[in-house]
């Protein structure tokens, strides 16, 4: 999972297959970081790294600081459109300006007062005022053009129905947007570890906000659910409970400071854990009573969300026929290849024992797990490199990290804008998990390294020739990044990296659970039928209901039940996103499926995969388009 660049869809987990600072850009370096080291580089660069030359790194920041190559003359009135909405986004939030890179913010806190998120809405605004007038000079302008105004339609077509401002769930919240903020702060400085305390000094001016708006919204009508505001009371005691992650005083603990500077971190450590505990309790007595009872969506509140997650119009109702399709296709196929690992006749669950039950797929230790990640992710950008793609040297490199959760989350973060901070997978390993399965694992390093988001993201960061500030930094869709991503799993096995089969039944198995999650999403929240002619003969003819939809999910999913429970609870609250991956990858398939008609025997996949990276994430609706006009 890729983590959403405006810190609106701030992620825990992806689907159980689900950054920190360097001194200078290298070639090759993987660094290892771990929960002592956060948000630290954790030593020195392997030996042969290989610094990018001065002159390269000086031109390189400068061209980026400008939103263009030194190489390249400016692009467009788009692109100093594109570059002023970006100044003027930064402020509007800072945590956002954290995630992505930009200085200057980062000891400063979002306003989530209701005029805050009226701010960002009527920037957007704007903006799309000036795009509509603006004609477009050439198809590179006019793709960043269209992308822009799909974007933020959606955005401001969300915030008018009061999805942002009324917006909590166990995954995406403005709450989870502050917590996560930590995550990716430098505390190398002086400077940088008196940002920190700022930040969580004022955690109870930002928390007290957030409680009036979203009281305010539900005043309004616009409420969460009840069990997702009990579960997010729960995150509360979790983050701020010695006996869970003690995350504001760990933080703390683990950055080296004295004198008035550690007085005031410990104060604000403090400060934010209270803050995050009052914040707890106010979900329980005063939001609960006024959540929905009802947890699904309905169609048009699940239309808009689906549009926006996707960045395209699907047909739900074929989409969901459609999945069931694509499950039954993959149980298929799993079957063979537990018939393989265990034996004619063999059981997806008797393949999955055996698996799990071999040293040669075990490793034992967090630390030693993550190492393996790091060499994965080395190894596939190394071998990709030169043949099936062509990544820029700045980056070659990936940082594999602890998570200071423990939530169970993998997920990817992009690099900063001036590449200091590269990006970063992580995994927040949940607590008492030592014993860790790689067989389940290596298409999970595909799909959020190398070809997957690190390839995905940190290039469209890197092409300041070619996009804007804005589609570097702030575009991003759902179903453009994580279908890219899954198609990235399949694609590592047409290559042949999943010869093992029990690699390739750790991906398929990966893949049936999305396939999953669009049935149960789409069907839960539109409360449709379960097809009387199902493959699977479950429940023919009942209406969804989330009990239903717990028991399709243990069915075919092989999840340990705490991390299905979350699952759930997050297709409940967040409508939409989960289907986002499958149908995602499906939309990619079908405009590779397109180019090769099109081009017929000058199809070269190398080629299609580098002209679609190049365009930068877009909706999948734009994307299309801009593929077929290649």
């Amino acid at each position: 999972m890729k983590l959403e660049p405006q810190m609106t869809a701030l992620a825990a987990n992806a689907g159980n297959q689900a950054d920190l600072a360097a001194d200078a850009v290298v070639s090759g370096a993987i660094v290892v970081v771990t929960p002592d080291t956060l948000p630290e580089s954790a030593g020195p660069e392997p030996a042969g790294s290989g610094h990018l030359t001065a002159d390269f790194r000086h031109d390189y920041l400068a061209c980026a600081e400008a939103g263009r190559s030194a190489r390249f003359p400016r692009m467009g009135r788009v692109d100093d459109l594109a570059d002023r909405y970006v100044d003027e986004w930064a402020p509007l939030s800072p945590t956002g300006a954290t995630y992505v890179g930009i200085s200057g913010y980062d000891d400063k806190l979002d306003d989530l007062t209701a005029d805050g998120f009226a701010a960002g809405a009527d920037l957007d605004r704007r903006t799309l005022a000036e795009l509509r007038a603006i004609e477009p000079e050439n198809e590179r302008e006019f793709v960043a053009r269209e992308a822009m105004i799909e974007r933020m339609e959606l955005g401001v077509a969300r915030f008018d129905a009061g999805e942002v401002t009324s917006e909590l769930n166990v995954i995406s919240s403005a709450l989870h947007n502050l917590r996560a903020t930590f995550d990716l702060m430098s505390t190398d400085t002086e400077e940088s570890v008196a940002n920190i305390a700022a930040r969580l000094n004022a955690f109870p001016t930002a928390l007290t906000q957030y409680r009036q708006t979203l009281l305010d919204a539900a005043r309004a009508g616009k409420v969460s659910a009840r069990r997702q505001i009990e579960e997010v009371a729960k995150q509360c005691d979790i983050w701020t409970s010695t006996d869970g992650d003690d995350f504001y005083f760990g933080l703390a603990r683990r950055i080296e400071a004295g004198g008035a500077l550690r007085a005031e971190l410990d104060r604000g450590a403090a400060a934010a854990n209270e803050a995050t505990r009052e914040f707890g309790a106010f979900l329980r007595a005063e939001l609960a009573p006024l959540g929905r009872e009802k947890e699904a969506a309905g169609r048009e509140r699940y239309e808009l969300a689906s549009q926006y997650f996707l960045g395209a119009r699907v047909d739900l109702d074929e989409t969901y026929a459609w999945g069931f399709e694509e499950l039954h296709r993959l149980e298929t196929e799993m079957r063979a290849v537990s018939a393989i690992i265990a034996g004619p006749g063999a059981s997806i669950d008797q393949a999955v024992a055996k698996l799990d039950g071999d040293p040669k797929y075990k490793i034992q230790g967090k630390e030693q797990f993550r190492d393996w990640m790091q060499q994965l992710a080395e190894k596939a950008i190394s071998d990709l490199n030169g043949t099936h793609f062509d990544i820029p040297e700045a980056i070659r490199r990936i940082e594999c990290c602890l998570a200071p959760t423990s939530d169970g989350g993998i997920y990817y973060t992009g690099p900063s804008e001036d590449f200091t901070r590269p990006g970063r997978m992580w995994w927040a390993v949940p607590q008492g998990v030592n014993d860790f399965s790689t067989w389940r694992e290596v298409t999970t390093v595909y799909h959020e390294g190398a070809p997957g988001h690190h390839l995905q993201v940190a290039q469209a960061a890197y092409q300041a020739d070619k996009l804007n500030r804005w589609q570097r930094l702030l575009s991003w869709s759902s179903g453009h990044g994580e279908g890219w991503a899954l198609y990235s799993e399949r694609l590592m096995d047409d290559l042949g990296y999943l010869a093992d089969p029990a690699d390739k039944l750790g991906m398929l198995d990966g893949q049936a659970f999305r396939a999953a999650r669009v049935i149960v999403d789409i069907g839960m929240h539109l409360e449709l039928e379960i097809p009387r002619d199902n493959p699977f003969g479950f429940h023919p003819g009942e209406r969804w209901t989330p009990e239903l939809g717990w028991e399709f999910l243990r069915a075919h999913c092989r999840v340990p039940d705490e991390n299905l429970r979350f699952e759930l609870n997050r297709y409940l609250g967040w409508p939409g996103q989960a289907p986002s991956y499958k149908v995602g990858e499906r939309i990619w398939l079908q405009a590779r499926d397109d180019a090769k008609a099109r081009k017929g025997a000058a199809f070269d996949l190398r080629q299609f995969h580098s002209d679609a990276l190049d365009l930068g994430s877009l909706g999948l609706d734009p994307l299309r388009k801009a593929l077929a006009r290649l």
